[in-house]
């Protein structure tokens, strides 16, 4: 890999700097900035909170280790990442960060950044089909697919926050509904497993009851992760198994912006927040649905630090233009098809209303004054 000179005065405190103050760091980085080499930075989307926070940080942090910075959102433009990206190159970028759209459309870009020397670092979603990636910084995400269904179990009364049985559960059943993301996001399926892995077996004893029929990846994924799609499948659920007065009592939802198609569906079928508004789950612990879980719209989110994330990403790049090799804890589990590839997974967490100063708050994710707002 290519070195850069100032490196050589960086690596042995930037090496043994913790994630927790790296992250810490990044927010206050930026001044000074471009004595470094450039680092390219592809996400996918700014339509999602997610994305906006996860891009300003890694930037942040970045240039607090002075690095120059490219950050770059595709808008969900498949094509118009791939140009992204071979600008970049073009430019000289001496690494690459990229949050894919479709993790399997980059192999021939991914390509030009090999033959450049130029090391990649998959961000949060696996890149697929192409042996040009190098390492990969995400969560747990088989977890957090549990953590979505826990969560969802736990709304109903069924089981605790980390998915154990209550003595006292009701018997059910209960009528649910099940959302997936998006098919050419390699999480997604991921997240699926982990829910299922948790739901199945109450689908089989028959306390839980999918009403639609619909169970298998393919019948509930939600392209590009879109909550007017996710509106428009629940409309035509609730019309065609819901009309005969049979209510919906959960809703497994994997992201946050699709929990509030959801609830804007349940809303235009008469539904409305009570002790019969179904629970419903989510992902990412976005501003609106954070807001969402205070005004009983939405039972949960799963939180994922996308500080830490960034910190990863960031140690990940510094090692590897210092030539040495990244930390990593999964060398086993995200296969892309052409390689498998070593993964730094991070923790995440269930975020209910009881707990909401605590896991966002506390943790400066966000203030109070942006929850009431």
């Amino acid at each position: 890999m290519k070195k850069k000179a100032f490196l050589a005065t960086l690596a042995a405190g930037a090496m043994v700097v913790s994630l927790a103050a790296c992250s810490s760091g990044g927010s206050d980085g930026g001044e000074g900035a471009g004595d470094g080499g450039l680092v390219g930075v592809a996400m996918p989307t700014k339509s999602s909170e997610r994305w906006i926070n996860d891009g300003n940080a890694v930037k942040e942090q970045l240039e607090a280790e002075g690095f120059t910075v490219d950050l770059q959102y595709a808008e969900d433009d498949i094509p118009m990442q791939v140009s992204q990206i071979e600008n970049m190159i073009t430019k000289g970028a001496e690494a690459l960060i990229v949050a894919s759209i479709d993790g399997t459309t980059l192999t021939s870009v991914l390509q030009d950044a090999a033959d450049a020397d130029i090391p990649v670092i998959a961000y949060d979603r696996l890149i697929r089909d192409t042996e040009n990636v190098n390492y990969y910084a995400s969560f747990d995400n088989f977890k957090v697919g549990q953590q979505q269904a826990w969560s969802l179990l736990n709304g109903l009364g069924l089981t605790d926050l980390e998915g154990a049985p209550l003595a006292d559960a009701p018997a059910g059943p209960f009528n649910i509904e099940i959302f997936a993301g998006s098919p050419d996001d390699n999480n997604a399926t991921f997240f699926f497993d982990g829910a299922m892995d948790a739901l199945q077996p109450l689908i089989d004893s028959g306390v839980l009851v999918v009403g639609s029929g619909q169970t298998d990846f393919e019948q509930v994924a939600t392209l590009r992760w879109d909550g007017e799609e996710a509106q428009s499948r629940l409309e035509n659920i609730l019309t065609s198994t819901y009309s005969d007065g049979t209510v919906i009592n959960g809703v497994l939802s994997p992201y946050d912006g699709i929990s509030r198609g959801i609830i804007s569906a349940l809303e235009g079928a008469g539904y409305s927040v009570g002790d019969a508004w179904p629970a419903i789950s989510g992902q990412d612990a976005e501003l609106d649905s954070v807001k969402a879980i205070v005004a009983g719209e939405q039972y949960a989110t799963i939180f994922k630090d996308t500080r830490q994330l960034a910190s990863v990403a960031v140690d990940m790049t510094i090692a590897l233009l210092n030539d040495e090799e990244p930390e990593v804890n999964n060398t086993t589990d995200y296969d892309n098809g052409v390689k498998v590839v070593d993964s730094y997974l991070l923790d995440s967490a269930i975020v209910v209303n009881e707990n909401i100063t605590e896991q966002l708050v506390d943790s400066g994710y966000w203030t109070q004054a942006e929850i009431d707002g």
